[in-house]
């Protein structure tokens, strides 16, 4: 399979008209930002990135490690999720987000990805096994899906979302959202 950019805006589009979370997700785009640079959210904000890391995969994936990493955050004292929030919307880049990110209980570089693409949607895209085989499919990334990702996996990651969204020329969401559609099982196109 070779991504094109009229593969990206198909997969996209189709993906805004038909994905159960997707209401969702873009409401909270345009609010999380602006209330984690603020300071202005809740525990519930916070732990909603956790809940979607795992639940966008809609029962996909194993039960009790999600329960368990649900749990494990909602149990971190509240202060503590503030000032990885704070020192992530106050990196400089991805390492030191994510740095910040994983300290928390529940939260890898894979749900940290998460936080940082809530962040800053116009930097981050979140990682993944279904994008990160979409990309390796395409031969976008050489090796398969490091199980978990190390913040230097998650680097080459990143770089090659943004030369990809650069080629195409969409924002980071876009091609995560184009991705993700691709790598579903379930769709004909998939690799």
């Amino acid at each position: 399979m070779e991504l094109t950019r009229s593969i990206v805006e198909t997969e996209a589009r189709a993906y805004r008209e038909h994905a159960p979370l997707a209401v969702v997700e873009t409401e909270n785009l345009e609010t999380l930002p602006g209330a984690f640079a603020s300071g202005e959210y809740g525990r519930r904000d916070a732990a909603w990135i956790v809940r979607w890391y795992y639940r966008r995969f809609l029962g996909a994936y194993p039960d009790d490690r999600r329960r368990e990493a649900e749990d494990r955050f909602w149990d971190t004292e509240f202060e503590d999720v503030r000032s990885a929030i704070d020192d992530a919307v106050n990196a400089d880049d991805a390492v030191v987000g994510l740095e910040s990110l994983i300290e928390l209980d529940g939260v890898d570089v894979s749900v940290g990805s998460g936080f940082l693409q809530f962040i800053d949607p116009d930097e981050y895209v979140v990682v993944g096994p279904r994008v990160w085989a979409t990309l390796h499919a395409a031969g976008d990334l050489e090796r398969s899906y490091p199980d978990p990702p190390s913040i230097s996996a998650y680097e080459t990651y990143l770089e090659r979302c943004h030369e990809l969204a650069d080629r195409f020329d969409c924002d980071p969401w876009t091609l995560y959202t184009a991705l993700f559609r691709l790598g579903d099982n379930g769709h004909p196109d998939s690799a």
